[in-house]
């Protein structure tokens, strides 16, 4: 509690020096992440995580999309720390039922992967080093790269929806939004573009994006910055009516649970879904990123997404006697 008056400038540098210390002790926690720090403790972890990941995904390709969303969702709130995975309880609304998470699914894969390494090497491998883990393995068995995922994670013991509401990009930010956004947890603007890419599975609602369809403006306009042929397409075969929540629209149509460089295609053309797709062609760094990707001889995706996931990974990490964990991945110990 501050007792007294302070001047307004100076409170401000005491935040913004406080956000920094943080931030930095956050990335000195990141450095104590190993690939191999489950080698001696749990040495069968990795194949367990794929072989359980494995028998969701031969069924239901989609959960690809859904489990590298939950990673992101996850990373982006108080960091890598598994609180997306914590169930509401007790009057504590989690960051589960913040209004951006409540299409995630997934969570039976998490659980079955817990319970199958609890059985292996018990109270060893934490919820958001299994989250990592499966948001990789979920990739690469749809045809995406591969990467070594750093571990040692700990769990957080907090989740407040009211934290999700606030922190996650939302699919209708403009760039200058998405750039502090990113900014806030270490990543530039090249991992904005890189991980935009991750639209390049998956799905979505009409309301993320009826607005461009529909009342841009409040005016009943549509969005000039997306192919007005593509909205026709959308307004007439998917989300045939403003009020429209029930319909689903693939990302990346024809390949949206195979994961390629076809997104930049449909960027490039103006026919991302959301506004912050759409933004990518409003930066000259992300524009020209964008327009690298449609060249096979140039594009670099592949590669630059493993590294912008690794980099990811390591946002606010929990290590040492920081955090716990979990015995469940849906509930505080």
């Amino acid at each position: 509690m501050i007792e007294k008056m302070v001047n307004p400038k100076t409170l401000s540098f005491f935040l913004l020096h406080l956000v920094f210390v943080l931030f930095v002790v956050e990335v000195g926690s990141a450095q104590n992440l190993s690939p191999n720090f489950y080698k001696n403790k749990c040495p069968k972890m990795e194949d367990i995580v794929k072989r359980t990941t494995a028998s969701f995904i031969s069924r239901a390709p989609s959960l690809a999309a859904a489990l590298l969303r939950m990673h992101f969702h996850d990373c982006f709130v108080r960091g890598c720390d598994g609180s997306v995975l914590i169930n509401s309880r007790n009057g504590n609304q989690a960051e589960k039922d913040a209004i951006p998470n409540l299409s995630l699914r997934g969570f039976q894969v998490i659980d079955a992967v817990k319970s199958a390494l609890e059985k292996e090497c018990k109270g060893v491998v934490s919820c958001a080093d299994i989250l990592a883990l499966v948001a990789r393995d979920a990739v690469t068995m749809i045809n995406g790269p591969s990467w070594a995922v750093p571990l040692g994670r700990r769990d957080g013991k907090v989740s407040l929806a009211s934290d999700a509401n606030n922190n996650l990009p939302a699919p209708f930010s403009n760039f200058t939004d998405l750039q502090t956004s990113f900014a806030a947890v270490g990543l530039n603007v090249k991992d904005l573009a890189v991980l935009s890419g991750g639209h390049t599975i998956g799905i979505s609602h009409c309301p993320p994006f009826s607005s461009r369809l529909y009342n841009f403006t409040g005016k009943g306009d549509t969005d000039p910055n997306m192919d007005q042929k593509y909205i026709a397409e959308l307004k007439k075969n998917k989300c045939t009516s403003a009020g429209d929540t029930t319909s689903i629209v693939e990302m990346d149509p024809g390949s949206a649970k195979i994961f390629d460089t076809s997104y930049y295609s449909l960027v490039s053309k103006r026919r991302g879904l959301f506004e912050s797709d759409a933004a990518l062609l409003t930066n000259s760094v992300t524009k020209a990123y964008v327009q690298q990707q449609l060249n096979p001889s140039t594009a670099t995706f592949f590669e630059d997404f493993a590294d912008s996931m690794v980099k990811m990974g390591k946002i606010g990490v929990l290590t040492g006697k920081a955090g716990e964990i979990r015995k469940i991945c849906s509930r505080i110990n």
